[in-house]
């Protein structure tokens, strides 16, 4: 397995929207290191010749039935949205003018 990958944990933090105390950054950049490292050795299979596949057996209709369930509150649902206005979610505009 190669060398361990250096990782940016206060840029992770950042994407992530978290704030992580010192223990804490020690602790899950060593974690991530860990992951990162199960990557070289997938990446050191051999993979030529096998079909992919998204599941590893033949599955049929894997839909559950759409149930209505209990919602969360509004202030639950909104609750880590990074902008919001009138209680709502805003969120960048992806679609430009025709």
């Amino acid at each position: 397995m190669s060398e361990a990958p250096q990782i940016d944990i206060d840029y992770v933090a950042r994407l992530a929207r978290v704030e992580l105390s010192p223990e804490e950054k020690v602790t899950y950049s060593a974690q991530l290191a860990d992951i990162l490292g199960y990557f070289d050795k997938l990446n050191a299979v051999d993979v030529d010749g096998i079909e992919p596949s998204a599941h590893p057996f033949h599955v049929v209709n894997v839909w559950a039935e759409d149930v209505p369930g209990e919602c969360l509150p509004k202030e639950e649902a909104i609750r880590h949205a990074a902008k919001t206005k009138d209680e709502q979610v805003m969120v960048p505009k992806v679609v430009g003018d025709a």
